[in-house]
């Protein structure tokens, strides 16, 4: 049985994507989490944004704190100063303390500076405002990270209209559609948003809709995936990329396979057949 191994990389499209930066080694969305992946060899990472009460957009996933640091209470109640204050890297190790929870600004910063690409996705909580969070965060984003260093992505339908009318052209602004499973009109968002790409859960993704997304060449995501054998056969579906919490276990699997597959075309070269019985 033929092992399936992801596509070569193409231009500018990421073939893999740090969740939530280096999410299985460090503590999720933090500058420590994005400096690991980077020192693991990953080139893209997967980050969440939000808003403080205050306005401040921030790197974070959880409508609440309690999980992720040392506070307690929805986030959207803190402020700036309040937030600086908290803790967000000890419940994953001791040797975090002390990690803060990231500006945007701060994040970007530190992207810029590793010349990693960022898919930043704007990350909509219950009875929060998506208007408010993209002229927050969209402006900033693009005035530091180029077109071809940076995906948009978001489940709100609403965010990616509003991020779409506030950057218009889709060379300047990658929009990514994300959802669990492919809505049943695709195509049509899609095309109403001028989007790059669709962001699926892999578990949930069939093989005729990849290939039906593969052939209208919108670019097709999956999260979050963590078994490389497991995700094997979404390559030959046509899946772009995979989004997962620790990109390098892909990495190592595909570089395991292409040298086994090396060594058994080698094995049945008739000229490397005849030179070993000769010996």
């Amino acid at each position: 049985m033929t092992q399936s191994s992801p596509p070569p990389s193409s231009g500018d499209t990421p073939r893999y994507i740090a969740h939530r930066g280096l999410s299985a080694r460090a503590p999720e969305n933090t500058l420590s989490a994005v400096q690991a992946a980077h020192d693991a060899g990953c080139e893209w990472v997967e980050l969440d944004v939000q808003l403080l009460g205050d306005g401040t957009p921030v790197i974070w996933h959880d409508a609440g704190l309690k999980r992720c640091s040392n506070g307690r209470g929805k986030l959207f109640k803190l402020n700036a100063e309040s937030a600086a204050k908290l803790d967000a890297g000890s419940w994953f190790g001791a040797q975090y303390r002390g990690e803060p929870i990231a500006t945007l600004e701060a994040m970007l910063t530190l992207i810029q500076r590793l010349g990693m690409g960022l898919n930043l996705e704007l990350k909509v909580c219950r009875g929060r405002n998506a208007i408010e969070l993209v002229k927050a965060a969209l402006p900033p984003t693009l005035a530091v990270l180029p077109a071809d260093k940076l995906i948009v992505s978001s489940f709100d339908r609403h965010a990616l209209t509003a991020a779409r009318a506030l950057e218009t052209d889709p060379d300047r602004l990658r929009l990514g559609v994300l959802d669990d499973k492919a809505p049943k009109r695709w195509w049509q968002e899609t095309e109403r948003l001028s989007a790059y790409s669709l962001h699926l859960d892999w578990r949930k993704l069939k093989i005729k809709r990849a290939q039906e997304i593969a052939d209208e060449e919108i670019k097709l995501f999956c999260y979050t995936a963590n078994d490389p054998v497991t995700f094997e056969k979404l390559w030959d579906w046509g899946v772009d990329g995979v989004i997962s919490d620790d990109p390098t276990r892909f990495v190592t699997h595909a570089e395991e396979t292409a040298a086994r597959r090396g060594s058994e075309e080698k094995s049945l070269d008739p000229a490397a057949v005849m030179n070993h019985r000769q010996r």
